[in-house]
């Protein structure tokens, strides 16, 4: 089996799980190919049997291992891209909905991956058009397309038309276009529903509304969203995924279902439900667990 392995390389927990991966991976015969910044990192710390991973060398990998938090896990998406290669979570961070494999059970779940012993869930992502083409790098989302103000005083104004009716205008600090992956990230904290993964839905929750009946509003997965942004500062920002970008007010968006998927690798304990359970605690009554 061939892996290829992306991490953070800031933490410096995640430096050490990412050595004791490659050493378990290398006592199982497994092929390692390395991310390239990652591998620069911790190339004194392992053997050389390990080599970066190159798009020229010929190999496909089997199954991408995401090493850090969700956030590594969106930068490993983002770089994965339409290769169709399954995508597991291992977490070194805190929280981890993507990234849901935690550290005292990284052998187990590896164990199971070599045996072909997991399922996978195919996640969509959104899409960004510009219209002037002034969209910069990796158009797609697998969480969220955030519209936000760029000055620290005036809201926007967000005209919003799906399948090219006027659906509002908001007048808000922002506008959040959500999958069902990224429901429980930033939608969730401005008051958006969670959706579980399989639903083919997106969801639009605005940022700080100015008014107070307006609420966030789920829509199919195959309607196109477009959007015309005014601001007293004449632009605004775009964030696809935590990756942001300063826009003219002039510039209009299209966004819409991307045209392929990620596939997450996931084992049947950790269920969507199980996650909001342990790791929002959704559902819990310590009145109960208090008896």
């Amino acid at each position: 089996m061939n892996i290829a392995i992306f991490g953070n390389t800031y933490r410096k927990t995640t430096a050490r799980l990412v050595v004791h991966v490659i050493h378990f991976l290398e006592s199982q015969g497994v092929d390692i190919h390395i991310e390239p910044e990652l591998y620069a990192a911790i190339q004194h710390k392992i053997s050389p049997k390990a080599q970066p991973l190159s798009p020229d060398n010929g190999q496909m990998p089997d199954v991408a291992l995401s090493i850090g938090g969700d956030g590594t896990f969106l930068t490993t998406a983002s770089k994965i891209r339409d290769k169709n290669i399954p995508i597991l979570g291992i977490n070194s961070g805190r929280l981890g909905f993507l990234a849901d494999v935690s550290s005292h059970e990284v052998e187990t779940v590896l164990q199971d991956i070599l045996h072909n012993n997991y399922t996978i869930e195919q996640r969509s992502l959104l899409q960004v058009i510009t219209s002037d083409d002034s969209g910069e790098g990796y158009p797609f989302g697998l969480n969220e397309v955030a519209v936000l103000k760029q000055d620290l005083s005036s809201m926007i104004s967000v005209d919003t038309f799906i399948n090219n009716e006027h659906l509002h205008t908001y007048q808000a600090d922002g506008l959040i276009i959500a999958t069902p992956t990224g429901s429980t990230a930033y939608n969730m904290s401005v008051g958006g529903p969670l959706l579980v993964p399989q639903t083919k839905n997106f969801i639009i929750s605005p940022v700080a509304s100015h008014s107070l009946n307006v609420k966030p509003l789920v829509i199919p997965d195959d309607w196109e969203i477009h959007l015309k942004i005014k601001s007293r500062s004449h632009s605004y920002l775009v964030s696809i995924d935590g990756r942001s970008q300063i826009m003219q007010q002039e510039t209009e968006l299209t966004i819409k279902k991307a045209p392929y998927t990620i596939k997450v690798v996931k084992q049947d304990s950790h269920s969507f439900f199980n996650s909001l359970k342990s790791k929002l605690l959704w559902g819990v009554d310590k009145r109960i667990n208090e008896k």
